[in-house]
Order: C-alpha cells, then sequence, then structure tokens
C-alpha cells in the first residue's frame, strides 16, 4: 500500500500491486491488438495528422474506468479523453498516455509503451510504464527510486555534451558531435533510455503535453537524470493548459550545457 492525500487532504491508501497489475492488463490489451503480431486494428488521423488506433480508445476506456475505481477522487487528464476543467479543482490526478509512440504501434514496431502517472499538487508520485512489445516494465516511486523488470536504474552520469548518446533517426549539422542511437516512436520511452543509461540526453523542441512525459520523468530523475522542459525550467503538471515547451533530460553533469547550446532554438521555435 502507498499513502496518499485525497481531495479533502485525507489520507487513503493506494493499493500498488492492483495498480501495477491495472497497467499491465492495458498493455495486455494493447498487445493483443498489435499489428506485429499480425493482428488488424483500424487506425485514423486526429487533428494535427496524428495518428490513433482503436486500441489507443480500448486502452483509454479501461484504464479510465479501473483507475477510476481504484482512487476515485483523483481527477484525469489522458491523451485520448476530452479535458474536463473539474480536473484542476482537485490535488490528485491521473496523467495517461494509453499507447505513447502510436506511430510505431500501428506500423508493428515495438517502441511504444502504456504510460501512467499518479500527480500530487502538480508533482508525479508514481509513474509506470508498459512497453509489453520489449518485454519491459519501468516504475518510480517519488523519493524512492526507479525499476525496469524489478532492476533498480542508475542514469547515465556523463559529464561532456560532446559525444553524448541521443536518441534519434538523425543529427542536424550543429549536433554532429553527438553520438546517435536507435529512436523508438515514444518519447517516454526516450526518456527513459536516459534513466537506464542507454542513452545520455533527449531533447524535443515543440510543444508537447503533460501525459507524454509525466510517468517518464519520474522514472528518469529517480534514477539520478535532470528533467526539466527545453528551457532548464522544472516540470509541472496538472496545469490549466497541459503543455510546455519540449523537454530536456540528462545526466546532471551535462544539463546545464545542453540547455546552454539549446536555448537559442528553444526561443525560436517557442514563438
Amino acid at each position: 500500500m502507498r499513502i496518499t492525500l485525497n481531495n479533502d487532504g485525507e489520507i487513503e491508501l493506494i493499493d500498488r500491486p492492483r495498480l501495477e497489475a491495472i497497467v499491465r492488463e492495458a498493455g495486455a490489451l494493447a498487445l493483443a491488438a498489435w499489428p506485429g503480431h499480425g493482428h488488424a486494428v483500424a487506425v485514423w488521423d486526429k487533428h494535427g495528422g496524428s495518428p490513433v488506433s482503436a486500441a489507443d480508445m480500448a486502452v483509454d476506456e479501461f484504464l479510465k474506468r479501473e483507475l477510476g475505481t481504484l482512487l476515485p477522487s483523483a481527477g484525469w487528464l489522458s491523451e485520448e479523453t476530452v479535458d474536463a476543467p473539474e480536473r484542476l479543482a482537485g490535488e490528485l490526478i491521473w496523467l495517461v498516455d494509453p499507447i505513447d509512440g502510436t506511430r510505431d504501434f500501428v506500423h508493428g514496431r515495438p517502441g511504444w509503451a502504456i504510460s501512467v502517472a499518479l500527480v500530487s499538487a502538480g508533482r508525479p508520485l508514481l509513474g509506470m510504464l508498459d512497453a509489453p512489445a520489449r518485454g519491459e516494465f519501468w516504475l518510480a516511486e517519488a523519493g524512492r527510486g526507479a525499476w525496469r523488470n524489478g532492476l533498480r536504474l542508475s542514469a547515465s552520469r556523463r559529464t561532456e555534451l560532446s559525444g553524448a548518446r541521443v536518441p534519434a533517426h538523425a543529427l542536424p549539422k550543429s549536433d554532429a558531435d553527438l553520438t546517435q542511437v536507435h529512436q523508438p516512436n515514444s518519447i517516454a520511452l526516450r526518456i527513459a533510455m536516459v534513466a537506464a543509461d542507454e542513452a545520455d540526453l533527449v531533447a524535443t523542441l515543440r510543444w508537447g503535453y503533460e501525459w507524454d512525459i509525466g510517468a517518464a520523468a519520474l522514472i528518469a530523475r529517480e534514477a539520478g537524470a535532470a528533467a526539466t522542459d527545453a528551457f532548464g525550467q522544472p516540470l509541472a503538471y496538472n496545469k490549466p493548459d497541459p503543455r510546455a515547451f519540449g523537454v530536456l533530460v540528462s545526466s546532471t553533469a551535462i544539463h546545464g550545457a545542453a540547455v546552454e547550446r539549446l536555448a537559442g532554438r528553444a526561443k525560436e521555435l517557442a514563438g
């Protein structure tokens, strides 16, 4: 059991084994529809051209029902659910991306994950990623650490920005001194790579949403990495506008240099 506060400031208990079981069940539900196992799944484009599948919607519905039963006092913010202002009234909120990395999912590639975080007063308490196509389950608890498949994580300790491993399909000329490594479509899994010392730096320079990073940023931070927005500012959650400009996750020693390198680009692109 895990102690948290409900919306009235009263102590209540979270059944963490049940929470983990729910997230794993969500992963199994998605895996049962994954084209990588030969399944056909309906896919369409959302506003802005991002793909969404019937599996995204099914997982979202499942998680909203089961997490709502597990912790009725918590609000809800998900990529696949219309935002409701009532979430701002409470202290606790579930932050969910039912399938982060939908492009990899629908093309039968394994770089996708179920992302679930429990946020209290703007800060994640618990974060879980289930990547069943990769056989990975990631977990973090605020102040207690982070684990993958039961093994405690220790983030990258790189001390020089030049040569840093970056998950990317290609690098711009201005970053030619960095080292390209495999990039899953899921931003959550890319962030988790820093937590697992499989990458040294992950940075995005675009407007993104809280549900993309809530669980993974906690996993990275609890493993010993630095996690901020693209300008090096702290990440906050359950804001009226659930967006932030970019995310920058790295070993602590190169974080300042990475912020400095990207500052001009971030300022120009943020508008």
